[in-house]
C-alpha cells in the first residue's frame, strides 16, 4: 500500500499528494476515486456531486445545469473557487472533476477516456432517477450533449478542452479493462512517480 511519499513535479519537491482525476462521462471518474482514496487512505471531492447540489438547488437536472452554463458562467464559478480553496488549503486528497487538474495546478493528473458507447451504457445503469433517460440510444446522444457543453463552456471561458490529453500525467482508455484493472493501472502509476 501507498503511504506518504515524497513526489517530484518538475523541479518542485512536494511533500504530500493531491491527486486530480478527470475523465468523459462514464469512464470511471468517481468509482477510481473513490476506490483509489479508500486504498490510499486519502480524503475525497467531488466537483460533480458538488454541481449537482447547486443544481438540485436550482430545480434543474446536472444536463440542464451545464446547458445553462454556456451562457451564464456563475454555475461554474463556484465549483471552480470551491476546488481552487481546497487545492490551496489541504493536501493528501483526491478530487474528481473536469477542471481539477487546471484549478488544482500542483496535482498529479488523471485522465480517464472512453467510448461514448460505453461510457453511455454505463451511465444509463447508474443514472440517478431524474436524469434517467428512456433508452441506450438515448443516453448516447446525451453523452455527446454533455461533452459537446463541457467542450463549449470550457473553451469559453477558460481556452481550454478538459479532454485534450496533454495536460495530463497519465491517460487511460477505461473502455475494455474492469474498475479493478483501472485501479491497479493507476495506483501503479502513482506508486512509480
Amino acid at each position: 500500500m501507498l503511504v506518504k511519499q515524497r513526489i517530484y513535479l518538475g523541479l518542485i519537491n512536494y511533500n504530500f499528494m493531491i491527486i486530480t482525476i478527470s475523465g468523459l462521462p462514464g469512464s470511471g471518474k468517481s468509482t477510481i476515486a473513490d476506490i483509489l482514496a479508500e486504498k490510499l487512505s486519502m480524503k475525497r471531492y467531488s466537483v460533480g456531486d458538488f454541481r449537482r447540489d447547486l443544481a438540485k438547488k436550482k430545480g434543474l437536472t446536472i444536463n440542464e445545469f451545464n446547458k445553462l452554463g454556456e451562457s451564464d458562467k456563475s454555475t461554474d464559478n463556484v465549483a471552480d473557487e470551491w476546488q481552487t480553496n481546497i487545492g490551496k488549503t489541504e493536501d493528501d486528497f483526491i478530487i474528481d472533476g473536469r477542471l481539477s487538474f487546471y484549478f488544482i495546478p500542483n496535482s498529479i493528473k488523471i485522465l480517464l477516456t472512453v467510448k461514448p458507447e460505453v461510457g453511455s451504457e454505463r451511465n444509463y445503469h447508474i443514472k440517478k432517477e431524474e436524469e434517467k433517460t428512456e433508452d441506450l440510444k438515448e443516453a448516447v446522444c446525451q453523452w455527446h450533449d454533455r461533452v459537446e457543453s463541457d467542450v463549449k463552456r470550457y473553451k469559453k471561458y477558460y481556452d481550454i478542452n478538459p479532454y485534450s490529453e496533454e495536460h495530463y500525467d497519465f491517460v487511460i482508455d477505461t473502455t475494455k479493462f474492469t474498475i479493478e484493472e483501472v485501479v491497479e493501472k493507476v495506483k501503479r502509476f502513482i506508486e512509480n512517480r
